[in-house]
């Protein structure tokens, strides 16, 4: 499978497997059966029990339009709705086990979601034809709305890999600081640790600020708060995330 190079705002190289354009349609076309089947249930409750021809019965043709676009909203918002509650994954994605992550590595905000959903009217568009031709012809299976959001749709099926870079030993009584960090992500965590290792190794004085601003950047913390040097906070920031998710040896 493809794998796609990003390089992190602290100068570090990643990997990530992309997800191919066979694992993409499959999960579209999961979610559209589910958008399929929530629509007939929808359409049977408010036909036969709650009698909906009855209620628009004597509207005007543009009233009884805008009345079907309200109800039927959820529907079209359906990828922007999931993406933003499940962190860049739908139903069909979960089931391929894959994501959309930003392309600096960090967990995409809902304004990338929203251009992501906004150009689904082009990808989308002519039968799927542009959408289609862009993950095709790149490399890395990117749609227009994958390129203008800069974002990636990415393979989480070496996710245990991931949960094991993360791993941190705590104490038992081990207290956190940051509650913040339930905000991240395995991923966003497993890419901090790999820097802030990578950085400590080498001795890089300077990966390890940028890196901590970023976390401060991320988080919403005022730097002038936190009475700790940028290598404590980093590793503060690593034992918190264990503490709060369970995840410790």
């Amino acid at each position: 499978m493809a794998q796609i190079d990003i390089n992190t705002s602290q100068n570090v190289n990643l990997s990530f497997t992309v997800a191919n354009l066979g694992e993409r349609l499959l999960a579209f076309i999961v979610d559209t059966v589910i958008k399929v089947i929530l629509g007939f249930i929808l359409a049977y409750i408010l036909f036969n029990f709650l009698r909906l021809d009855n209620f628009i019965k004597g509207w005007d043709q543009f009233s009884i339009m805008g009345f079907y676009a309200i109800i039927s909203s959820p529907f079209i918002l359906y990828p922007l709705i999931f993406e933003s509650l499940m962190e860049g994954q739908t139903p069909g994605k979960k089931v391929f086990k894959i994501k959309v992550v930003k392309v600096d590595g960090f967990q995409a905000s809902f304004s990338d979601y929203l251009i992501r959903w906004i150009f689904r009217l082009i990808d989308f568009g002519f039968f799927f034809i542009p959408g289609l031709i862009s993950m095709t012809v790149n490399k890395y299976n990117l749609r227009l709305g994958d390129i203008a959001s800069g974002t990636a749709v990415i393979s989480l099926k070496n996710n245990i890999n991931i949960s094991h870079t993360i791993l941190e030993k705590i104490d038992s009584d081990y207290i956190p600081t940051f509650p913040q960090v339930i905000s991240l992500t395995d991923n966003d965590v497993r890419i901090i640790k790999e820097n802030f290792v990578n950085a400590k190794n080498g001795q890089d004085r300077q990966i390890i600020t940028k890196l901590a601003n970023k976390i401060l950047e991320t988080l919403k913390l005022n730097r002038d708060d936190i009475p700790l040097t940028e290598s404590k906070f980093i590793d503060t920031i690593i034992k918190d995330y264990n503490f709060y998710t369970g995840k410790d040896v």
